[in-house]
Order: C-alpha cells, then sequence, then structure tokens
C-alpha cells in the first residue's frame, strides 16, 4: 500500500504561499527541547519547498494547551532550533491566524520559512472547526501535511484545511507510509511482529489486523501475562487485563502456532530502581511477584526470530525499561532488530524512546515519529489526515 496521494513533487510551488502541518510535538525541560527528531524528520519538505521558491508557513501543535494560549506551550523553542538547523532565522509570528499573521505572511518573499504559534492556543483546532479551519486557510494557496503523528486526528489543521487548499503529502508522511504501509500489505517474509507494552485493550485491533498477516506474533511487556494466564499459568501480581482475558485465550487456540509467548520473566516484589530481580519460569511466577521484564531464555527466543526475519515491526517495550533492572528485554529486541538484515521498522512512542535510549535508532530501517498514528495505521484504520489529501 503505497501512499496513492499527491506528495510535494507533484505541487508546482513557486511564489505560492504553502502552509505545512508538522508535527512539532516534542518534548521540552522548560525551553530546552530534550529529543528534536520530530523537528529533523520535517526538514526534507521544508528545504524543498524552501528551494523551490515557496513562502512557507509551518504549522503545529504542542503539548496540550486548553484551547487558550498558554506560554509553556509556545513553540518559541521549535523555532530557535529551526532557526540554527536551517541556518536562515525561521521567525515566530504571535498567532496563527488573525491580522498579524495576515500581513507577516503578505510581507514574506519566496524562500521565506515561517512559524505559526501553537494551533492548540484555539480550542476550535481539536474541534476541526470550518470557520476555523477557514482562517488557517485563507492565507495559504497550497497545504501539505507532513504530520504523521497527528495523521490519526480529523482537527482543522490537520483534516479541515485539506478540503479547502489542494493537499498533499509531505516527504515525512510519504516515508511512513511507504514504510509502515508496505509492511502490512507486502511485506518480504518472514514477517515478525514484536508488540509490548502494559494493556491489551490497547492492541486487541493491531493483534487482530496482523495475526492475518505475520508469520510470527512475538508478545512481551506487561501485556504478555494476560496471554500466559489464559494459558492457565501463576503470574502472582502482575498486571492482568482482566476483561480481555476471554480475547486472549480465544486468540490462542485460533492462533496458537503462530504466537511467541515469554517462557521466563525477571520478577520483583515491587517495581522500583532498587527492588531485588530474580528470573522465574513463566508459568512459576511466586504469588507475591510482578513480572517486569522478558527473561534471559525469553530473549534468547524472541532475538531468534527477529534475526532471522526478512521484516520487522516493534511496538511496545518488553519491560520497565526506565528502570535499569527492568531494561535488559527491550535492550536485546532493540539490538537484535539494529542486528537484523531485513526491513525493520519502529513504531513511535515508547519503543522509538527506547531505541534511542539505547542507541539503536540509526541501526534499523525506519522509526516512526508517530505512536497513535502508527497503531492506528496497523490496525488497518484509514488515518483521516492522510484521506483528506488528494489523490494521485
Amino acid at each position: 500500500m503505497g501512499l496513492n496521494k499527491k506528495t510535494v513533487r507533484d505541487l508546482d510551488v513557486t511564489g505560492k504561499r504553502v502552509l505545512v502541518r508538522c508535527d512539532f510535538n516534542v518534548p521540552l525541560d522548560g525551553s530546552t527541547i530534550t529529543d528534536d527528531r520530530r523537528i529533523t524528520e520535517a526538514l526534507p519538505t521544508i528545504r524543498d519547498l524552501a528551494a523551490r521558491g515557496a513562502i512557507v508557513i509551518l504549522a503545529s501543535h504542542l503539548g496540550r494547551p486548553k484551547g487558550c494560549p498558554e506560554p509553556k506551550y509556545s513553540l518559541a523553542p521549535v523555532a530557535a532550533r529551526l532557526t540554527e538547523l536551517l541556518g536562515k532565522r525561521v521567525p515566530l509570528l504571535p498567532d496563527c491566524v488573525g491580522p498579524e499573521v495576515a500581513s507577516a505572511i503578505q510581507a514574506a518573499k519566496p524562500g521565506d520559512i515561517l512559524l505559526l504559534e501553537n494551533v492548540r492556543f484555539y480550542k476550535e483546532e481539536e474541534a476541526n472547526d470550518p470557520d476555523f479551519a477557514k482562517q488557517l486557510a485563507a492565507n495559504a494557496d497550497l497545504y501539505v501535511n507532513d504530520a504523521f503523528g497527528t495523521a490519526h486526528r480529523a482537527h482543522a489543521s490537520t483534516e479541515g484545511v485539506a478540503h479547502l487548499l489542494p493537499g498533499a503529502a509531505g516527504y515525512l508522511m510519504e516515508k511512513e507510509i511507504e514504510y509502515l504501509g508496505r509492511a502490512v500489505t507486502d511485506p518480504a517474509r518472514p514477517f515478525v511482529a514484536i508488540l509490548g507494552g502494559a494493556k491489551v485493550k490497547d492492541k486487541i485491533a493491531v493483534i487482530e489486523n496482523l495475526l492475518a498477516k505475520v508469520d510470527t506474533l512475538v508478545i512481551g511487556g506487561g501485556m504478555a501475562f494476560t496471554f500466559l494466564k489464559a494459558k492457565g499459568y501463576e503470574i502472582g501480581k502482575s498486571l492482568l487485563d482482566e476483561t480481555n482475558l476471554e480475547f486472549a485465550k480465544k486468540t490462542l487456540a485460533a492462533h496458537g502456532t503462530k504466537i511467541l509467548l515469554p517462557v521466563d520473566a525477571v520478577v520483583a516484589p515491587e517495581l522500583s530502581p532498587d527492588a531485588p530481580a530474580e528470573t522465574v519460569a513463566a508459568d512459576k511466577i511466586p504469588a507475591g511477584e510482578i513480572g517486569a521484564d522478558i527473561g534471559p531464555a525469553t530473549i534468547a527466543l524472541f532475538t531468534d526470530a527477529i534475526r532471522s526475519a526478512k521484516t520487522v515491526v516493534w511496538n511496545g517495550p518488553m519491560g520497565v525499561f526506565e528502570m535499569a533492572n527492568f531494561a535488559e528485554g527491550t535492550r536485546a529486541v532493540a539490538e537484535a532488530l539494529a542486528d537484523c538484515a531485513g526491513t525493520t521498522i519502529v513504531g513511535g512512542g515508547d519503543s522509538a524512546a527506547a531505541i534511542e535510549k539505547f542507541g539503536y535508532a540509526k541501526k534499523v530501517s525506519h522509526v516512526s515519529t508517530g505512536g497513535g498514528a502508527s497503531l492506528e495505521f496497523l490496525e488497518g484504520i484509514e488515518l483521516p489526515g492522510i484521506a483528506a489529501l488528494q489523490d494521485a
């Protein structure tokens, strides 16, 4: 499933005002950006448009302001970082709509790059308000969506505007869909998916969609314990998603041969960095203990499956990787992806944070910039921010 939507390269942009929806929702410590990957991933689209003589108007949200201006969610740090990375001044406009914005854009010259202030300073953004979308569209001739991380949300700047201006996908959007789309529709085999994270309920639709497509589904993280319980194992105080125990039983009965579950686990009386950890068999977790990571035998089992794959998609950590005593399973999976010669794709969110943390991000084919968006994509849901763009 390629993109089948128009992309930046299909647009004649010379002298045109191009509104580009980026995902600059970066983590901040005060006003310091702690991870600028979402900014650097947007640069190819921005540079290309500016080089071709467009007036580039960048829009994004940041954080979860309450539909009104909140200084701590200003995009000022992003404007500063863009200025550094692009080697030319990228001014932050005082607003995203209104007369001041209109006059700044009117005064801009081809090749200029401007950044609008946080679109979520207006509650109309998340409500996908048609009048707000009109105000955003009024300052532009063309629209480019390069914000894969918000493509699963139908907001004014991601979906509404695309109905008012000729819309195309940016290079990052194209790359995301090329990797994730090919994995889901036409993967090189064997195709292995690794799912982790805490809750089964967040991943039910993904499990159902992927089981029809993968050769092996690896299940780790907190969600594995519900599946182990479904096999009749003792799981102690480990995380149990009681409401989805039946789903786990049915899934194992129907697809058991395709599913790899932990055979051992690292357990501790509590989840803390200095808790005494020990490794036990997956079917013999003591009553007072919590499963916090996969054990060494499971690491061997999982990494073998990963290393021999031609396509791997990974979404969700294997344990509480933020704590050193429960990080080895997630680190080993990250390393196995880096060693795999096939196409290796990391879904955003915690998995992206983990692969960055362990230093393997540059050694995989693609790290998605979208957590929720990549999950919904793997569920087979059409994302509204992509659907609204012009067909190729």
